[in-house]
């Protein structure tokens, strides 16, 4: 069973950075997944951040454009969302997903908190 469990998130001041990470367990396809980064703020949907498809380009929402940047350490089944210049409304939990052959696994979830 593909499990995924988020960390990094926490309380920062605005123009303050923080990296989230989020561990896969239970796959070996790890590699090959494409690997996401939602967030949802309360009241609103889940919307996409970044994403990245394997051997592909990452994209980004316009409004973390230049701010936030995904990557991954397939050695560590690990996926990395750094945020940087952090702005009070990007305030929301923030979710990973991967997806391997069309299946979607998600985490939990970590609340990024910013503050003005």
């Amino acid at each position: 069973q593909v499990q995924l469990v988020e960390s990094g998130g926490g309380l920062v001041q605005a123009g303050g950075s923080l990296r989230l990470s989020c561990v896969s367990s239970g796959t070996i396809l790890f590699s090959i997944s494409s690997i996401y980064w939602y967030r949802q703020a309360p009241g609103n949907q889940r919307d996409l951040v970044a994403a990245r498809a394997t051997g592909g380009s990452a994209i980004y929402a316009d409004a973390v454009k230049g701010r936030f940047f995904i990557s991954r350490d397939n050695a560590k089944n690990t996926v990395y969302l750094q945020m940087n210049s952090l702005k009070p409304e990007d305030t929301a939990v923030y979710y990973c997903k991967i997806s391997i052959y069309g299946r979607d696994y998600w985490g939990n979830g970590t609340l990024v908190t910013v503050s003005s």
